[in-house]
């Protein structure tokens, strides 16, 4: 794969589909201010030459930030196994996760050292969540670090970081997090993911009452949908899933629920 061909990979992590396009405004953000500085120079043209030097310098820099992203990406997702690979395939495997993970780090930790600014933090977002196949303690006190942040890295970082209190059964502080994160006016993960992990954690500190209001909020919401045309749209699985849990939680407040009425040919969900 050329670096241009890598430059053009859509970046996804592995928590939620919604935080790909996100993850990439970053770089995007700052080319805009970039090119903003560069009209307002127009009537000084040593200036103009100056600064056009540096934006294709920035630019080559933003690519190639971009390809050694994706390297460690490609890492950090690469197959554990312990089987030979057919003869003539040349992709990266593990014996372990925790191989995979040392090896991500790694690459992650490059791109920090060698990029720095909106990279390198994306990196040590990375870097934490690996870290967690590794030295869980430090994982989390990495992903507790970055939570601080106020940037979309922070918020990333912060529901990485309650589905690891949750995975150590450490309900309340979980609990603290999701809250946190559902008053969020422009989030990065969707409102819906989170309230529905927030449900699950009501379920597990006994409050049931507080988990199927918010189940019933996720799958009437939905239910009430609209596309750009005005039109009802399939639930999302998160959806499926919050409506199964209020009929099971509250079986008549569920009826209050209705079925979108679809085009043909779509599911219902």
């Amino acid at each position: 794969m050329t670096e241009e061909e890598k430059a053009k990979i859509q970046y996804r992590d592995e928590f939620q589909t919604n935080l790909g396009g996100k993850i990439e405004e970053f770089g995007s953000k700052l080319h805009g201010k970039g090119r903003m500085i560069l009209y307002g120079l127009a009537a000084v043209a040593v200036l103009i030459i100056i600064a056009s030097l540096f934006y294709v310098w920035d630019r080559r820099t933003d690519n190639a930030a971009q390809a050694a992203l994706g390297d460690a990406i490609e890492t950090s997702q690469a197959q554990v196994t312990d089987s030979p690979l057919p003869a003539g395939v040349s992709v990266k495997t593990f014996k372990t996760e925790k191989e995979r993970a040392e090896a991500a780090i790694k690459d992650f930790q490059a791109v920090v050292d060698r990029f720095g600014g909106s990279y390198a933090q994306k990196a040590r977002y990375f870097i934490a969540i690996n870290r967690l196949d590794v030295d869980r303690a430090e994982g989390i006190r990495q992903l507790e670090e970055l939570s601080k942040g106020g940037d979309e890295v922070g918020s990333m970082s912060k529901f990485a970081l309650a589905q690891a209190y949750a995975a150590d059964e450490k309900y309340s502080d979980s609990e603290k997090l999701y809250s946190e994160l559902s008053k969020e006016t422009n989030p990065v993960v969707s409102l819906e993911t989170v309230r529905f992990e927030l449900a699950k954690i009501y379920e597990k500190l006994n409050k049931s009452k507080e988990a199927a209001n918010l189940y019933f909020q996720i799958a009437k919401e939905a239910s009430e949908a609209k596309d750009a045309e005005n039109q009802p749209v399939p639930l999302s699985q998160t959806a499926v899933e919050a409506k199964a849990k209020i009929k099971e939680l509250d079986p008549e407040r569920a009826k209050q629920i209705k079925e979108p009425e679809l085009p043909a040919g779509l599911p219902f969900g």
